[in-house]
């Protein structure tokens, strides 16, 4: 299943930093696929545990980009469709805030003719 997450800034009205994710959640690897301002890498892996996901770069355990409230049982039942979100600013390092909302819901299995994520 593919979740399609919209993550803005702390007041959207002031600040129009944004990002648009796509979450593989039979893969557990996310892709970004648009941004301005909240900078991610392309992509990388999840993780869902207790009410949590935790997007993290390829590899690595600690989370770039923390969103609270969404998690997907084993049915493919999606617990919220917003809530808050938490990530590091890049260049400067500095931890930020703002939400996330779910923007889309594809349950049909896709296999992608070119992968980003590779094998």
């Amino acid at each position: 299943m593919r979740l399609t997450i919209l993550i803005n800034g702390s007041d959207p009205t002031v600040s129009h930093d944004y990002a648009v994710l796509w979450l593989d959640t039979d893969e557990h690897r996310w892709s970004r696929e648009a941004h301005q301002g909240i900078d991610l890498p392309p992509w990388g892996e999840l993780h869902d545990e207790d009410g949590v996901t935790t997007l993290c770069a390829p590899s690595a355990e600690a989370p770039l980009c923390t969103l609270r409230g969404l998690h997907v049982d084993r049915k493919e039942r999606v617990s919220a469709a917003q809530g808050a979100a938490a990530w590091t600013a890049l260049p400067t390092h500095k931890p930020a805030s703002g939400f996330w909302r779910l923007q889309a819901v594809d349950r049909q299995k896709v296999r992608a003719e070119n992968s980003v994520f590779g094998n």
